[in-house]
């Protein structure tokens, strides 16, 4: 069957299941409250005030998603592909988003900026987040460099981490043990267990948290090989949160954490260069320390994060490395609503990066910034935004943004019309400057110019759809061929993404997404062309719940490392399968999880190992 023809017939589908269900949800009246989204403007507005199509991850999502890590829980949104997500649990992550790449995306933990300057593109690494201690996940795409500053070009992925209980004592204890075997092997040994537990609480003025988990996973070799050696993962989190309220007016949080990954890797054995099955690993430790003081008045509030992260990073193979690198990150900024119509803020952010490589090297970033929302009576929404980038090695660059929007009310919903204009600067990274592996320290920064256009259609009785149209261009992207270097051509990647969702009947909701993603000009490598999400999801009764969900990937372009030629990787569609059951009052609950329910045979990167069907077995209880 044609590719395009498959993929057209799965979208097709998913859209008469959403027609089907939009006449059902009229039938019933089903209410649903207005979405309130933050990341794209800093500032609770309603979703229909909003120029971007914000992807919001619910709490309540990703109770239902309980066994799954948060690279498998994003990946099943539009315009996102995590690449690694269905390989062996060690294998690093690509985030390809909009055409990007992992220096393309910033990550916030609590509003607060992380990142790890000793990597090669700067990213974080969300393998050392366990999903069970967050509490709620918004994705911006596209540019948010006005608001957020260097490396939000094609994303921002803002984590909340779970709050205290208004109880003066809780407590939650989640175990999950589960397979980890590859298509070939249908054993079904227990070799995944996670575990976490959190006390927390509040008092007049004080409320705290603290948890712990830890995640070993064995029974999988990253390398495709006969007799390979199993690679094991293991992972440690500590998470400590303690908010205070001096008084009506003023408030402070501190928040405090300590991860620890430990993986075997298969890696690229001398004198070979391609990939086999080693006996290499990677260890890293991350500490992180962060104060948020925040002063309230009539109408605004004033509010400093600031935070410190520690990193120590080694990889032993036939090339080893050890890293060392510290991060400074302070956000202070001003927040104001003039009569609901007009927000605003204004802002300064100061990071420092240090990173131990033959010699410590760093640089730093001072940005004062101004984000503004117009919210009219009359339907006319507008965000805009200005930064002055002042990097120590570059200089400085202004970014701005213009996104307006235009909602007409219709019947019980809204539909709305969006632009967006934006433009991201990237400064190469500390690694690609001065790191173990073709430095450059004459590389030139990045610049990206981001263009979108869409329609949305919401109503209160459950339903929506939208659909997008972006065109990014690159200058001076930043390349690896036998060493770091900025292409000498632009890169221009366009693509469309259509979201629906809609509440069948009262119990009953499908959600699906398509992304089309093409690369114009340049080159790109485990970038799908076409990518298929939809979610089925009833609950039986308030305690009872199941899910199913389909993903189609189409074909895309890797390198075949032991002949240095591209190959074409094919397509697949995978089927997961999630039941819960609550039980004593709510404070039980068991559920099951079945991962590539047909066992699947695919390729996710050449000559390493993918997932076959998996199960898992979970206990949450809450106290």
């Amino acid at each position: 069957m044609n590719k395009k023809t498959h993929v057209f017939g799965v979208l097709c589908f998913g859209m008469s299941l959403v027609g089907f269900a939009q006449q059902e949800a009229d039938s019933t009246k089903v209410e649903q409250l207005n979405e309130v989204v933050i990341s794209d403007s800093r500032f609770a507005l309603k979703r229909e005030n909003s120029g971007k199509t914000v992807i919001k991850i619910s709490k309540k999502e990703i109770e239902n998603s309980q066994g799954r890590s948060i690279s498998e829980l994003i990946n099943a949104k539009s315009g996102i592909e995590i690449n690694g997500s269905r390989s062996a649990e060690g294998q690093n992550l690509g985030y390809y988003i909009r055409g990007g790449n992992n220096r393309q995306v910033l990550v916030l933990v609590d509003g607060i900026q992380v990142n790890d300057p000793s990597l090669v593109s700067n990213e974080f690494d969300l393998r050392l987040l366990d999903l069970n201690t967050v509490e709620s996940i918004e994705i911006i795409k596209g540019a948010a460099s006005t608001l957020y500053g260097n490396a939000a070009a094609t994303a921002v992925i803002s984590i909340t981490t779970k709050k205290a209980s208004k109880k003066t004592i809780s407590g939650n204890f989640l175990t999950v043990v589960g397979t980890n075997q590859s298509q070939d092997d249908l054993n079904y040994n227990a070799s995944s267990f996670t575990n976490n537990v959190s006390v927390n609480g509040s008092t007049n003025k004080l409320s705290y948290l603290a948890s712990f988990g830890n995640r070993y996973v064995d029974g999988l070799s990253a390398a495709k090989a006969d007799n390979a050696e199993k690679d094991a993962f293991s992972r440690y989190t500590t998470n400590v949160k303690i908010g205070y309220q001096i008084t009506n007016a003023f408030e402070i949080t501190a928040l405090a954490s300590y991860d620890n990954l430990k993986t075997d890797i298969d890696g690229y054995p001398a004198p070979t260069y391609a990939p086999g099955d080693t006996f290499d690993s990677y260890a890293t430790d991350q500490t992180r320390i962060a104060l948020a003081p925040k002063f309230s008045y009539h109408n605004g509030n004033i509010q400093i994060n600031a935070a410190y992260s520690k990193i120590n990073r080694e990889t032993i193979s036939d090339f080893p490395t050890t890293n060392e690198s510290e991060t400074y990150v302070v956000d202070a900024f001003n927040k104001y609503v003039f009569n609901k119509t007009f927000y605003t803020i204004i802002g300064v952010n100061h990071s420092n990066f240090k990173s131990l490589f033959a010699t410590q090297e760093s640089f730093s970033n001072t940005d004062p910034y101004i984000n503004a929302v117009y919210v009219s009576s009359f339907g006319l929404n507008l965000n805009a935004g200005a930064r002055f980038n002042n990097h120590s090695a570059y200089g400085s660059k202004l970014v701005y943004s213009l996104n307006p929007s235009y909602s007409l009310p219709v019947e019980t919903g809204y539909f709305k019309l969006m632009g967006s204009y934006a433009t991201s600067f990237i400064a190469p990274n500390l690694s690609q400057l001065f790191g173990y592996f073709g430095a450059n320290p004459d590389l030139e920064p990045e610049e990206n110019i981001t263009i979108e256009g869409g329609i949305e259609f919401s109503n209160r009785n459950g339903f929506r759809i939208n659909g997008l149209y972006f065109n990014r261009k690159e200058e001076n992207s930043i390349i690896y061929t036998t060493g770091y270097m900025n292409a000498t051509t632009n890169a221009t990647v366009h693509g469309v993404e259509i979201e629906a969702e809609v509440k069948l009947i009262e119990n009953l909701a499908i959600s699906t997404n398509y992304t089309f993603t093409e690369l114009k000009e340049g080159s790109r490598l485990r970038l799908p062309k076409h990518k298929v999400n939809a979610n089925l999801g009833y609950n039986f009764s308030n305690n009872t719940f199941a899910s199913l969900n389909y993903q189609f990937v189409s074909s895309r372009n890797d390198t075949d490392y032991a002949t240095y030629q591209v190959v074409k990787l094919g397509d697949f569609s995978l089927f997961d399968f999630y039941f819960s059951q609550k039980l004593k009052n709510n404070k039980l609950k068991l559920f099951v999880g079945v991962t590539n329910i047909l066992n699947k045979d695919y390729i996710e990167i050449v000559d390493f190992t993918t997932k076959g069907r998996n199960v898992n077995l979970g206990l949450n209880i809450n106290l």
